[in-house]
């Protein structure tokens, strides 16, 4: 029981830790450097200039089947990369979980459902993710030609795994890109994430 206590206490340190580091919206969005499931580098200040949409993902998590079987995501995707937009898909699930694919299967899974972003980028230590504060699959987040977070929760405003619901819900995402393009602030810059727990790896 002491055992127990003593992890679970543990566990919540690391976790407000987590919080406390993550930034938040309108700050300065932390710059990475990830290789991509090519084995090509991808960093994010590459992209400076451009609005940068960030998509943490899990294809063994059923919220992230629902937006990519239905074609909900791939179509998000495709059309904020039609208007400029820079699409990064970020895998932070540890190599030693159940739902961990290799970059060519989660490449292949990906172009199965016709999905085309930027890049799909290997996470598995996740440094990136937990610099960001990234918790579930999907976590959206949206960082401005300036470098900056502008968005940062959900892809959308019904937290289900029913592909039904998608219909009636509200895309955060779709959403914010069209304020950000027309000079709009984002009307809602900062929503409630949903989706399975991120696989990390355990801190040594």
């Amino acid at each position: 029981m002491l055992l127990r206590r003593t992890l679970l206490a543990a566990s919540l340190v690391t976790l407000a830790a987590t919080a406390q580091a993550a930034p938040a919206v309108g700050q300065a969005a932390p710059d990475f450097t990830l290789k991509d499931a090519n084995g090509k580098t991808v960093k994010l200040s590459d992209f400076r200039g451009k609005h940068v949409v960030l998509e943490w993902t899990n294809p063994g998590c059923p919220y992230v089947r629902k937006h990519y079987n239905s074609g909900n995501m791939p179509a998000t995707q495709q059309e904020a990369m039609d208007k400029g937009v820079v699409w990064l898909a970020i895998n932070s699930t540890e190599r030693e979980s159940g739902d961990y694919l290799a970059p060519a299967q989660l490449a292949a899974w990906k172009a199965e459902r016709k999905s085309k972003p930027s890049a799909i980028l290997m996470d598995e230590e996740g440094t990136v993710g937990r610099a960001y504060g990234a918790r579930t699959t999907p976590h959206m987040y949206i960082v401005n030609p300036q470098g900056q977070l502008v968005y940062a929760g959900g892809i959308d405003s019904i937290p289900s795994s029913n592909p039904d619901d998608i219909k009636r819900a509200t895309n955060y995402v779709k959403q914010a890109v069209g304020e950000l393009l027309a000079g709009k602030p984002v009307s809602q810059a900062a929503t409630r994430p949903y989706g399975c727990s991120i696989k990390y790896k355990s801190a040594a």
